[in-house]
């Protein structure tokens, strides 16, 4: 072995032995501590119920606070809407879930059914 082999080896050496060395000091388990309070149940009661009412201060909208919405429909037609959404079969349909981001021309149709009884000849629901 030429010098530059030995001095890499002696130094890789070091490296090893000082790194087995710093790992062969653990920490020692204490046991549990004993509680060090000097807040009576009450106060830590009452900076609970704030802290949780304050909400969360690291969002992103924290700093907003509450959005006034004024909305245009009246309530029976915001109902109506969800109810004719929630009956449409293709309503969940997302195009990115079929080949080539394209829903399937059986999908389109607007009878289409997606339920069939055993037995029964298979046909469209209206």
């Amino acid at each position: 072995m030429n010098n530059k082999q030995l001095i890499a080896a002696s130094a890789l050496a070091a490296a090893f032995a000082m790194l087995g060395a710093a790992g062969a000091h653990a920490e020692a388990y204490e046991g549990v501590q004993p509680l060090t309070s000097s807040a009576s149940r009450t106060d830590v009661k009452a900076e609970a119920v704030a802290a949780a009412r304050e909400g969360n201060p690291y969002s992103d909208t924290v700093a907003e606070g509450a959005v006034a919405f004024k909305s245009t429909l009246d309530r029976s037609t915001v109902r109506e809407q969800a109810v004719a959404a929630a009956n449409n079969p293709l309503q969940s349909l997302d195009r990115r879930a079929f080949y080539r981001d394209e829903v399937p021309a059986a999908y389109k149709k607007p009878s289409v059914s997606f339920t069939q009884q055993a037995g029964l000849p298979v046909t469209a629901r209206p």
